[in-house]
């Protein structure tokens, strides 16, 4: 009886053991991934940012921010191209947006509207 309260004790104190390290740990999901952090560094202040640009805040202490990339023509016409145009007539570049104008496989005309910041199709007519 005695042997087997000491082996029962000595299972538990092993089971405890080798739980107590992974119980002083976390997992932080962050703007860096998945990692993991000790206990004590739960207890200290946040790490700062990883970097310029990550706190929108930062960015307009220099200036105003930059200006958005917008595409190009040719970028425009692969993007009717991948709607169905086969020939391209004309490319009007417009305020907010690219008209491409050309014909289909078959010859009809066709009009692709392109947002010229984004890329997305607004309208096919």
């Amino acid at each position: 009886m005695m042997k087997s309260l000491v082996r029962l004790g000595l299972m538990v104190g092993l089971a405890v053991a080798t739980a107590a390290p992974s119980m002083a740990q976390s997992l932080e999901i962050g703007p860096n991934g998945v990692r993991v952090r000790p206990e004590d560094d739960r207890r200290g202040p946040p790490p700062p940012p990883p970097g310029p640009g990550f706190d929108r805040r930062d960015d307009f202490r220099d200036g105003p921010p930059p200006r958005r990339r917008e595409i190009s023509e040719r970028e425009a016409v692969r993007i009717a191209r991948s709607e169905g145009m086969r020939e391209v007539d004309d490319v009007y570049r417009q305020r907010r947006s690219i008209r491409v104008e050309g014909g289909d496989r078959r010859g009809r005309d066709m009009t692709v509207i392109i947002d010229s910041r984004s890329g997305d199709v607004i309208d096919i007519r």
